[in-house]
C-alpha cells in the first residue's frame, strides 16, 4: 500500500517526483470525458518508465486467441482497447538541449487533479545538464462540453538563462499497446495533411477498420499576447508536427496553447472525417483556452450538483469518494447507448477495456440515482441491442431455442474472453444482466421498459438457465454443474450457491415479468411471443418445476449456505493466519495452490445475500458473513464494497468503515499493487454504494424509498443526493439528526428507520436519530 497522495477534499495532489511511482500516478491523474481520455503522461519527452495511453471510446482491435489447445466454442479473439494517436506531445529543447525529467535534476515537482474544475495541472522546476534551470506549468483537460476535444496550456519560464527554445507540437500515431504480441502495432496511416494552422492525422485500425482523425492547432504567447508565429510543418510515417523557435529571456514566460480533436468513424462517415475534424478544431480554437476551461468548470459543477457526497470530519474518506465519482463521470456520460464502462475506463489497457458484468451489478445503481433516467436506460439498451449476439454465443456452446448467454467480456456482443474457466463457466453474468432490468424497473417504476425491451432479454436468459441445469437422480433435484462463481479462486465447481440462486431468481422474475406485460400491454406480449417462438404454458411450466426442485448446498450444522459442493472439504484457514509474505495470493501462489485452498477472491455467497437480502433474516446474514468474510482475501476490486454494505446492515461499523476506506482508496493508495495498469473504474461505483446503501441504508421496497442511516465513528456527518422518480432528495446524517431536503416539485413518501414520512415538494424534514 502506498501513501504518497496528499489528503485534500477536492484535489488529488502529488508533491515531489519519484520515477518509481510514475506509472501509478499516470493512472491516478488520468483524465477523460466519456468520448476520449488519457493517462497522465508528460507532454514533453520522458525517457523514464512510462505507460503511454490515449484512448478513443468504442475503438478496439480483435487480437487473435486461437492456440494449440483450441476448444469448440472458444472465442475467436480477445478485444483490446487501443492506445490511439498521442495528441499531447510538446517536445521542448532549450538552447539545443532536450527537456527530459529523466535526465535533468528535478528541483520541484507537483501534480494536481482538480475534481471541481476537471483539470490536470503539473508544475516543476528542473535543472538541465547544461545548468540551465527552467520552470514549467502545464494545464490540460478533456472537455465535457466539446467531448471530442482537449486543450493544453504549457508555460515555460527560464530561471537563469536566455536564448532559444524550440518547440515541436505533435500528433503521433506510431503507437502500440503495452500487451501487444511481438510489439505488433495495430494502426495504419490513412493520411496526414497541413491546412492553414492545423495539422491533421488520420489512422485506421487493422482488421476492424476504425478510423480516427486527429487534429491540432498550436499558438505561442509571450507576455500574455500571441506572437503570431507560423508553424513549420514536419511529417514522417504516422507522425505530423508543428515546429516553432522562440527567443526567451530570464523570468519571461512563454505559453504554448495546444488544441486537439479526436473524431471516430463510429460517429462520422469516413470521407467526411477530415473536414469534420477541421470544423471541430475551428470551433474550439475560436473559443480559446480560457473560455473552454470556464465551460469545463461549469459542466463539472453540474455533475457535482447532482451527485456529490459530502463527508465531514474525515478528509481521506471525503477525497476518496469524490475521486471515485469523478472517474466514473469521466468514463461514462450515458449519451451514447453504443458505449459502456470498461473496467479500466480511459486509464489503462488491462482487461481489454471491454464490458464486464461489473456494469450491471455495480455501476447501474450509481447512474440511476445521480443521472437522468436515460443514462441508466442506455446501459440496459446496450445489452438489448446485443441480444442476437448473446443467442449466437449460447448456440456456439450447444444451447438452442433462443437461449441467450451474454458474454463475460465483450466489445460488440461477441464473447472475447480468453480464459476457458471464465468463458464457459462464469455464467452468473447472465443473472446480473437480468437483475439490472429488475433493478431499473424497481427504482424508476418504469415497467414500460419490460414490454419494450426487457422481457425479450429475460426470456433469452431464462431459456439458457433452463437448459443449463440437469436432473440429478441421486439428489432428486435439479443441479448446476461445472461453473465458476464470482469467486474466481474456484473453477469448475458443482452447485455454486450464488449461481444456482440467481438462476432460479431469473426464472421467477421472468414469469413475473410476463404477467406484468400481459396486464399492461397484451398486444406487445403477443408480438414478443411470436418473435421468440415462446410457448408460454410449456416453458413457464418447466421453469416453475426447476424453481421448485433446485438444489442448493447448505451446512445445517453451521447454518450457512455452502459456496459450492465440497467447500468444507478444503482445509479451513483464515486470512488473518496467512503470512503477509504470501499476499496477494494471485502474485505469490501457484494457481493449483489457490484452487485447492479455501480462500475466496471476492464476495460469492455474500454477493447473493447482497442482491436478495430481503429473502433472509438478519441472523442468517450474520452467520454467513461471519463465516465467509474471514476467508476472503479481497483480491478483487469488487469485493470490499459488498462486505461494507453487509457489515453496515449488521451494525458492524468498524468493519463497514474499514471496507469503505479500502474500496474508496483502492487506487489512491494502490492497495493491490496494480494501479499502474490503470484504475478500477467499475468498482468505483461500489464506493458510492458503500456510502449510500451501506451507511445510508438506502433501499427500494415496494416502490418506496427507504433509509436506515448510521454514522461512522470518524465522521461528523455525511450527505448524499439521490434522484428518485422525478424527486431530488438530499440526505444529511449527523450524530443526532437525519435531515431530508426535497429539492423538487414532487411530493415523496420516504421511509426512515422503518417509519413512513411525507416529504413535501421543496421542503425539509428533520428527524432525530
Amino acid at each position: 500500500m502506498k501513501n504518497y497522495i496528499k489528503h485534500q477534499e477536492w484535489q488529488i495532489i502529488e508533491e515531489g517526483f519519484d520515477p518509481h511511482l510514475n506509472k501509478i500516478s499516470e493512472s491516478i491523474f488520468s483524465i477523460g470525458n466519456g468520448r476520449m481520455g488519457q493517462r497522465a503522461n508528460f507532454e514533453e519527452t520522458y525517457t523514464g518508465e512510462t505507460l503511454q495511453g490515449n484512448y478513443v471510446a468504442g475503438v478496439y482491435y480483435p487480437d487473435k486467441t486461437r492456440v494449440g489447445w483450441w476448444k469448440n466454442g472458444y472465442p475467436e479473439y480477445f478485444a483490446k482497447v487501443l492506445n490511439a494517436t498521442n495528441w499531447i506531445g510538446i517536445r521542448v529543447a532549450v538552447n539545443g538541449e532536450e527537456l527530459d525529467l529523466n535526465t535533468g535534476k528535478v528541483l520541484e515537482f507537483s501534480r494536481v487533479l482538480d475534481m471541481q474544475l476537471g483539470t490536470l495541472t503539473r508544475k516543476f522546476i528542473v535543472e538541465l545538464r547544461s545548468g540551465n534551470v527552467l520552470g514549467v506549468e502545464a494545464v490540460r483537460f478533456c472537455s465535457l462540453v466539446d467531448d471530442e476535444a482537449g486543450a493544453i496550456c504549457y508555460s515555460i519560464t527560464p530561471h537563469n538563462f536566455e536564448g532559444q527554445i524550440s518547440i515541436e507540437s505533435s500528433l503521433d500515431g506510431d503507437v502500440k499497446n503495452q500487451d501487444s504480441n511481438y510489439d505488433e502495432k495495430f494502426w495504419t496511416e490513412i493520411s496526414k495533411t497541413e491546412q492553414n494552422s492545423f495539422a491533421l492525422l488520420t489512422m485506421e485500425t487493422k482488421k476492424t477498420a476504425f478510423w480516427v482523425s486527429s487534429g491540432i492547432h498550436t499558438e505561442i504567447h509571450q507576455n500574455g499576447a500571441p506572437l503570431g508565429l507560423k508553424p513549420k510543418f514536419v511529417s514522417k510515417e504516422k507522425y505530423v508536427a508543428q515546429q516553432f523557435t522562440v527567443d526567451v529571456k530570464k523570468g519571461e514566460t512563454t505559453a504554448i496553447y495546444k488544441y486537439a480533436v479526436n473524431l471516430s468513424s463510429e460517429n462520422y462517415t469516413k470521407n467526411k472525417m477530415e473536414a469534420e475534424a477541421v470544423a471541430t478544431l475551428q470551433k474550439i480554437v475560436a473559443k480559446g483556452f480560457d473560455r473552454m476551461r470556464q465551460e469545463q468548470a461549469q459542466a463539472w459543477a453540474g455533475k457535482w450538483q447532482n451527485g456529490d457526497v459530502v463527508i465531514e470530519g474525515d478528509v481521506a474518506a471525503q477525497q476518496a469518494i469524490r475521486f471515485n465519482i469523478f472517474q466514473l463521470h469521466q468514463t461514462y456520460t450515458g449519451e451514447d447507448a453504443r458505449l459502456n464502462i470498461g473496467p479500466k475506463g480511459f486509464t489503462g489497457e488491462k482487461y481489454g477495456g471491454s464490458t464486464y458484468w461489473d456494469t450491471e451489478a455495480y455501476c447501474l445503481p450509481f447512474y440511476l440515482a445521480t443521472a437522468p433516467q436515460q443514462v441508466a436506460e442506455n446501459l440496459l439498451i446496450y445489452r438489448y441491442k446485443q441480444l442476437d449476439k448473446a443467442i449466437e454465443n449460447a448456440e456456439k456452446l450447444g444451447f438452442k431455442n433462443g437461449a441467450a448467454l451474454y458474454p463475460m467480456v465483450t466489445m460488440n456482443g461477441e464473447e472475447c474472453h480468453n480464459e476457458w474457466e471464465i468463458t464457459f463457466e462464469e455464467i452468473h453474468r447472465n443473472g446480473a444482466i437480468a437483475f439490472a432490468i429488475f433493478n431499473y424497473s424497481r427504482y424508476t417504476g418504469d415497467q414500460g421498459y419490460l414490454a419494450k425491451y426487457g422481457l425479450e432479454v429475460l426470456i433469452g436468459i431464462a431459456r439458457f438457465w433452463a437448459q443449463r441445469v440437469n436432473w440429478s437422480i441421486e439428489k432428486e433435484r435439479y443441479v448446476m454443474l461445472g461453473v465458476t462463481g464470482p469467486n474466481e479462486y474456484e473453477n469448475n465447481v458443482n452447485n455454486n450457491w450464488y449461481t444456482s440462486t440467481i438462476a432460479t431468481w431469473c426464472l421467477k422474475y421472468t414469469i413475473e415479468a410476463i404477467e406484468l406485460v400481459k396486464g399492461m400491454d397484451p398486444v406487445r406480449l403477443t408480438e414478443l411471443f411470436a418473435k421468440t417462438n415462446f410457448k408460454e404454458q410449456e416453458e413457464t411450466g418447466h421453469w416453475q418445476e426447476i424453481i421448485d426442485q433446485m438444489f442448493y448446498p447448505v451446512d445445517e450444522k453451521l447454518g450457512i449456505f455452502l459456496q459450492q459442493d465440497g467447500y468444507l472439504d478444503k482445509e479451513q484457514v483464515l486470512v488473518k493466519d496467512l503470512p503477509a509474505s504470501d499476499r496477494p495470493l494471485n502474485q505469490k501462489w501457484s494457481w493449483d495452490r489457490i484452487l485447492r485452498s479455501c480462500f475466496i477472491k471476492q464476495a460469492d455467497v455474500l454477493q447473493g445475500i447482497y442482491f436478495f437480502e430481503e429473502d433472509y433474516d438478519l441472523e442468517t446474514i450474520r452467520r454467513n458473513y461471519d463465516f465467509y468474510e474471514p476467508r476472503t482475501v479481497h483480491e478483487s476490486s469488487l469485493s470490499p464494497c459488498v462486505h461494507a454494505i453487509i457489515a453496515a446492515k449488521l451494525g458492524d461499523l468498524d468493519r463497514a468503515y474499514e471496507f469503505y476506506l479500502r474500496t474508496s482508496r483502492l487506487d489512491l493508495d494502490d492497495y493491490n499493487n496494480d494501479t499502474e495498469d490503470g484504475l478500477h473504474i467499475t468498482s468505483m461505483a461500489g464506493t458510492w454504494l458503500s456510502v449510500v446503501e451501506g451507511f445510508g441504508g438506502m433501499r427500494i421496497k415496494e416502490g418506496a424509498l427507504h433509509l436506515h442511516p448510521i454514522l461512522p465513528q470518524k465522521w461528523t456527518s455525511y450527505a448524499f443526493k439521490i434522484g428518485f422518480r422525478q424527486a431530488v432528495v438530499t440526505v444529511k446524517v449527523s450524530d443526532k439528526q437525519v435531515k431530508l431536503s426535497n429539492e423538487s416539485n414532487v411530493n415523496l413518501e420516504i421511509h426512515v428507520f422503518g417509519l413512513a414520512h411525507q416529504l413535501q415538494a421543496n421542503s425539509n424534514l428533520e428527524l432525530n436519530t
